[in-house]
């Protein structure tokens, strides 16, 4: 378990990513993931009724594929989380401001 601690630390320093510590029993304090999990669990989870593992990990990649490639976002002004990975750096800029 240390070892892959280690290991996510590092990834996170290498590629500069902030990381927040989040207190066992307050969920909120990372309301962006809890809003995700639900989604997950209602789109996808709570959806379909799973006979081995492998239907499990197919259905739940195509539900990722559709979720990032097909669905618009409000939080991102109506594109999709593909279109807006793959806007320009100015774009980005320019919508923070307006976050």
């Amino acid at each position: 378990m240390a070892e892959v601690l280690s290991s996510a630390l590092a990834w996170q320093e290498d590629r500069q990513v902030e990381w927040h510590y989040i207190a066992p029993g307050k969920p909120m304090q990372n309301g962006f993931v809890e809003s995700f999990d639900g989604r997950l669990r209602d789109d996808c989870l709570n959806e379909r009724l799973f006979t081995s593992y492998r239907q499990a990990r197919n259905s739940i990649e195509e539900w990722r594929i559709d979720y990032n490639v097909n669905r618009p976002h409000t939080s991102l002004n109506g594109l999709t989380p593909n279109e807006f990975a793959t806007r320009s750096r100015s774009d980005h800029n320019m919508n923070r401001a307006n976050l």
